[in-house]
């Protein structure tokens, strides 16, 4: 999974949403440049930006945080995030003592209202099958190091339940107000594929 790149083979309806793709293109009706900003957008900025506010508020605020463990679907509407593929939510707390991360085995059951579209490597056919059978190894791929005394909780994303990692608040951010908060959480770590930034970090 180096670079998160995998060379599965497309799906029929993937090929089908490239040959339409390519057909709008070459007719002019859609300008690929523009495609890939709306594309850019859903995916990393706005969606993510959403549940990076909710994992804010759960850091900054003990009371909102309990009602985000215990009831995510009316926590997380408080921000008035809501919608299809975002009805039946659970989050699950990373700590010191356990990592949790995402996956949907099945096909890409994906929390949309939180975290926007789902990327690329979330659907591959690699992914789905080695974060149950290989987890450690797989959040190595990514940049995550865990001590072994840390366990490591994979959880599988269904049509009835999806779910959300609430990330460790990282060290030397106890002075942050959540505006700055919000910019330490990543998509990744909302999968549980990533750890939050630390303060200072780059954010490109």
């Amino acid at each position: 999974m180096a670079k998160h790149d995998h060379d599965a083979p497309l799906s029929d309806t993937q090929l089908r949403v490239r040959a339409l793709e390519s057909l709008l293109i070459e007719k002019g009706l859609v300008d690929p440049a523009a495609l890939d900003i709306l594309i850019d957008t859903y995916e990393n900025k706005v969606g993510p930006r959403n549940g990076a506010r909710v994992v804010a508020r759960a850091w900054s605020d003990p009371d909102y945080k309990q009602r985000l463990l215990d009831d995510p679907g009316a926590a997380i509407a408080e921000f008035g995030f809501s919608g299809r593929q975002g009805e039946d939510m659970v989050v699950v707390e990373n700590t010191s003592e356990v990592h949790n991360m995402t996956v949907c085995t099945l096909c890409s059951c994906y929390p949309w209202p939180v975290l926007g579209l789902p990327p690329v490597w979330y659907k591959s056919a690699p992914y789905r099958a080695r974060a149950v059978s290989e987890p450690r190894a797989v959040l190595r791929e990514f940049g995550v190091e865990l001590d072994e005394n840390v366990e490591v909780r994979v959880w599988d994303s269904t049509a009835e339940m999806r779910y959300l990692v609430l990330p460790e608040r990282p060290a030397g951010s106890e002075d942050l107000g959540e505006d700055e908060l919000a910019e330490l959480v990543t998509r990744d770590c909302m999968i549980g594929v990533a750890k939050a930034r630390s303060p200072g970090a780059s954010s490109a």
